[in-house]
């Protein structure tokens, strides 16, 4: 089951939010820099200003009853980049590890895709950590291309995200 979240949703917006970065790049990062990035990055404040935000979008997705992961979308000047014109961009899609492999992750994308479709856009973009190379194969199954990279900084580390791209023209 997919659906939208609201403001009433918040402690389980930061408690999924957290996890789900944590259970992800936790083994591959400095304690200190992912510590320091869970305790600012998933404020309640932080989330609700997200939340109440007109161009972003977020949906959790259940399995067997349980939260198992969450979508966020930006359209618009919610984007965190300008990569594309007319585009969506997918900021998070996350699952947890007790739910990979069982079909949400293309779930959720699916959703993305008919959101994207539904305004109209020409493109959905997303940014992910060169070393995740999990996300990377999923994404290119599914017709992404890595068009650009970015810097991001980890604490005092600094980590490149390919910014991957999926035209939908003909989709």
């Amino acid at each position: 089951m997919i659906r939208e979240v609201t403001q009433a949703d918040l402690k389980q917006l930061q408690q999924i939010s957290y996890r789900t970065f944590d259970e992800t790049f936790r083994a591959q990062n400095k304690k200190e820099n992912i510590d320091n990035y869970l305790a600012t990055a998933f404020t309640e404040e932080k989330l609700l200003k997200e939340l109440d935000c007109p161009h972003s979008y977020f949906y959790f997705i259940e399995h067997e009853g349980q939260l198992a992961g969450y979508l966020k979308l930006n359209t618009l000047d919610a984007q965190t980049e300008d990569v594309a014109s007319n585009s969506l961009e997918i900021e998070r899609i996350y699952i947890l590890k007790d739910f990979q492999k069982a079909g949400l992750g293309k779930a959720l994308f699916n959703l993305a895709l008919q959101v994207a479709q539904d305004k109209q856009c020409d493109n959905i973009w997303l940014g992910v950590w060169e070393k995740n190379d999990n996300a990377i194969q999923f994404y290119k199954k599914l017709g992404f291309q890595t068009v650009d990279a970015h810097a991001f900084m980890m604490g005092d580390e600094r980590q490149i995200d390919h910014i991957m791209v999926k035209p939908l023209k003909g989709e």
